[in-house]
C-alpha cells in the first residue's frame, strides 16, 4: 500500500506552520487579547464572512467529511434531503433565538438560563455540554488519524501529538479572533480536500456523467422515500424534522455556534453570517455525498473493505486519495491537510467555548462565593488561556486513550447527539413561554436526557443495510473474499456514519439464520432520537411547571424586574412575544393612568 510521500509531508508543514503564525499574529496586533471581551469574543468586530466560514466548519469536523462521504458510497445520496432541513431552520435561528442571545451579548449561553429560570438550571445546562464537548473532541482528532495511519501508514499518535498541539498553541495565544481567521483557511483546505477527490474519479470516468450513471446503476440516486414508518432509517420526513432539531440544536442554543455568532459587531451582521454559512454548508454537504459516488465509481467492481485493503468503510476516502493521488507530488498532501484541517478548525472552537464556559460558568461564581466581590474583567485573561490550553491538553489525551475505550468511544458519540434535543427544548420553554420555571424545567431536562441516553446506548438495533458492492474485480480468489468480507463485517459497524451522528450503538452481531425481534424505540431511526429527546422534554417541562404552578411548589419570579411582580423582563423571549409582552405592559400602564385621571 501507497504511503505519504516528502512533499506530502511538506504541505503538512507549510499548512500548519500558517495556522501556527495566524495565532502569533493575533496575539502581537489589535488589543493583543488581554480582554476577555477580545480573547473570547474577538471583542465584538467580526465582519460576517469569516464568521459564516468558522460556523460550516465548526459544524463540519473530519469525521463528518469522510462519514458522508462513506454514507453515499454505502447508501446513496437520499441524505442529500436534510439541506432543505438546513433552509428552514435558518430564519427561525436568525430571527428567533439569536435576537434573544444578542440582546444580553453574554459570552457563555448559559447566563441566559440564569436570568430566565435560576443558577441550577443554568450548572445543568453547561455541565452537559461540557461533558459532550470534551468527550466528542478527542475523537474528532483520533478518528482521522486513526483512518489515515491505516490507509497512508502516518503514525497516529505522532498525528495527534503535532496537530492537537498546533490547535493549543494558536487558540490559546490567539484567541476567537485566531480561532475564525484560521477556520476560514482550513474551511478553504476542506473544500479543495473534497474536489480533488471528484477531480481525480471524473477524470477516471470521463467526466462527472460517468460517475453519476455508475451510481445510478445500483440505485444510489435515489431520494424518493416519503414512508411515514419511523423505523426506516432515512424519508423525507426523518431527514427533514430530524435534521431540523439538529440544526437548531446547534446554530440556535449550541455555545460554539452562539459564541461565534456574538462576536460580529451587529445582530444584521450576525443574521447576514447565518445566511452566509448556509450555502457553504449546503456546497460542503452535496460536495461530500457526490465524493462518495465518486470513491464508489473507481471502486465499483472492487470494494476494498470486501477485498481486505481496509477494515471500515470510513477509510475509503484516504485510500482513495493515495490510489489516486500519490503520483502527483504534495495533492496528497494536500488531500490530508484538508482532512486534518477539519479536525483543526471543530477542536479549536471546541476548546475556544469550553474555556469561556469554564470561566462564565464556574470560575467567575466560585470566585465572587470566595472573596465576597466580582472577578475583575482584566484579570479574567489569563484564567481564559489556562482552561483554553488545558482543554487542548485534555483533547490530546483522550485522543490517545480513545482508541482503548472500546464502547464508550461510540458511547461518547452518543452523547453528542442525545444531550443536544433536551438542551434546545429548554432554551425554547425559555424563550417562547411565560409559564415555564425552574423545577418544571429542571424536571422535564431529566425526563429527557434519561428518555434519550435510554433510547441511544440501549440495544441491541437491528443492522443497518447496505447498497451493492461488488468484488468481481478484486485479486483475490472467491473463498479469500468470502473469508476476508464474513471477517470484516463481524467487527465494529461499518456504517461510521450512524455513530458521527451519534445516535446508533454498537450493532447487535447475530447469526443470519435467526430471526431477531427488536424492541419497537430501538428500530427507530436515528434521526428521530433528537427529536423524540426535545418533545419529551419540551412537553414535560412544560407541564409540570405549570402542575408545579398550580399547587405552589414552583414559580417564575426570575423573569420579573421588580419586587411586585409585574414588569416582565422582555428581553427575555422572543422578539414576537417580546412585542407582545412589551405592548401589554404599554396597555396596562396606560389604563392605570386613564383611570387615575378620571
Amino acid at each position: 500500500m501507497a504511503s505519504l510521500q516528502f512533499w506530502d509531508y511538506m504541505v503538512l508543514v507549510i499548512i500548519l506552520t500558517v495556522s501556527s503564525m495566524i495565532g502569533i499574529y493575533y496575539r502581537l496586533s489589535g488589543g493583543k487579547q488581554k480582554t476577555t471581551k477580545e480573547y473570547l469574543m474577538a471583542d465584538q468586530s467580526m465582519s460576517a464572512l469569516p464568521v459564516s466560514f468558522s460556523l460550516m466548519a465548526s459544524f463540519m469536523s473530519a469525521v463528518t467529511l469522510m462519514g458522508v462521504s462513506n454514507e453515499s458510497y454505502h447508501h446513496g445520496i437520499m441524505f442529500c434531503i436534510i439541506n432543505l432541513a438546513y433552509v428552514i431552520s435558518t430564519p427561525i435561528a436568525a430571527y428567533l433565538y439569536l435576537p434573544v442571545f444578542y440582546r444580553m451579548r453574554t459570552t457563555s449561553v448559559y447566563e441566559y438560563l440564569e436570568r430566565r429560570f435560576g443558577h441550577s438550571t443554568r450548572l445543568a445546562a453547561s455541565l452537559a455540554f461540557s461533558i459532550q464537548m470534551i468527550l466528542y473532541m478527542g475523537i474528532v482528532l483520533y478518528a482521522p488519524a486513526l483512518a489515515l495511519e491505516a490507509v497512508a501508514g502516518l503514525n497516529k499518535f505522532s498525528a495527534i501529538v503535532i496537530i492537537g498541539l498546533v490547535c493549543t498553541f494558536y487558540s490559546t495565544i490567539g484567541g476567537m479572533k485566531a480561532v475564525l481567521i484560521t477556520d476560514v483557511f482550513q474551511s478553504l483546505l476542506m473544500f479543495a480536500a473534497i474536489f480533488s477527490v471528484i477531480a481525480m474519479s471524473a477524470i477516471k470516468a470521463g467526466g462527472l456523467q460517468g460517475i453519476w450513471r455508475a451510481a445510478a446503476n445500483t440505485g444510489r440516486v435515489n431520494v424518493i422515500e416519503f414512508s411515514l414508518d419511523p423505523t426506516i432509517r432515512h424519508t423525507w420526513w426523518s431527514l427533514i424534522v430530524g435534521g431540523i432539531i439538529t440544526y437548531m440544536s446547534l446554530y440556535c442554543v449550541n455555545q460554539t455556534q452562539i459564541q461565534r455568532l456574538l462576536s460580529v459587531r451587529s445582530l444584521k451582521g450576525a443574521q447576514a453570517a447565518l445566511w452566509w454559512n448556509l450555502p457553504l454548508l449546503i456546497c460542503l454537504s452535496f460536495s461530500t455525498l457526490f465524493s462518495g459516488l465518486a470513491i464508489y465509481y473507481y471502486y465499483r467492481d472492487c470494494d476494498p473493505v470486501k477485498e481486505g485493503r481496509i477494515s471500515r468503510g470510513d477509510q475509503l476516502m484516504p485510500l482513495f486519495a493515495l490510489d489516486t493521488m500519490g503520483q502527483y507530488p504534495g495533492l496528497c498532501g494536500l488531500f490530508v491537510s484538508g482532512i486534518f484541517s477539519a479536525s483543526l478548525s471543530t477542536v479549536s472552537s471546541a476548546v475556544s467555548s469550553l474555556a469561556a464556559v469554564t470561566v462564565e460558568d464556574y470560575i467567575k461564581p466560585i470566585y465572587k462565593m470566595w472573596f465576597k466581590r466580582p472577578m475583575i474583567e482584566n484579570n479574567t485573561t489569563l484564567p481564559s488561556k489556562f482552561m483554553a490550553f488545558i482543554y487542548g491538553i485534555v483533547c490530546v489525551a483522550l485522543a490517545f486513550g480513545a482508541g482503548s475505550m472500546g464502547g464508550v468511544l461510540q458511547a461518547s458519540l452518543t452523547i453528542f447527539g442525545v444531550v443536544g434535543g433536551p438542551l434546545l427544548a429548554i432554551f425554547t420553554l425559555g424563550m417562547f413561554t411565560v409559564k415555564a420555571n425552574q423545577r418544571g424545567v429542571l424536571l422535564g431536562l431529566i425526563i429527557g436526557l434519561f428518555f434519550s441516553f435510554k433510547i441511544g446506548f440501549g440495544g441491541p438495533k437491528p443492522p443497518v443495510t447496505t447498497l451493492p458492492l461488488s468484488t468481481e474485480s478484486c485479486q483475490m480468489t472467491t473463498n479469500q473474499t468470502s473469508l476476508m468480507a464474513g471477517t470484516l463485517e463481524s467487527q465494529l459497524d461499518d456504517n461510521f456514519f450512524d455513530t458521527i451522528i451519534a445516535t446508533s450503538t454498537m450493532n447487535a452481531i447475530t447469526d443470519p439464520s435467526e430471526k431477531v425481534e427488536y424492541f419497537w424505540l430501538y428500530r427507530l431511526s436515528y434521526l428521530w432520537l433528537s427529536v423524540l429527546g426535545f418533545i419529551i422534554t419540551l412537553t414535560t417541562g412544560y407541564a409540570l411547571s405549570r402542575l408545579l404552578e398550580y399547587f405552589n411548589l414552583a414559580d417564575n419570579y426570575q423573569i420579573y424586574t421588580d419586587i411586585s411582580r409585574k414588569i416582565i423582563d422582555c428581553d427575555l423571549f422572543i422578539p414576537p412575544l417580546s412585542q407582545k409582552l412589551r405592548t401589554e405592559v404599554i396597555s396596562e400602564e396606560s389604563d392605570r393612568l386613564n383611570w387615575l385621571i378620571s
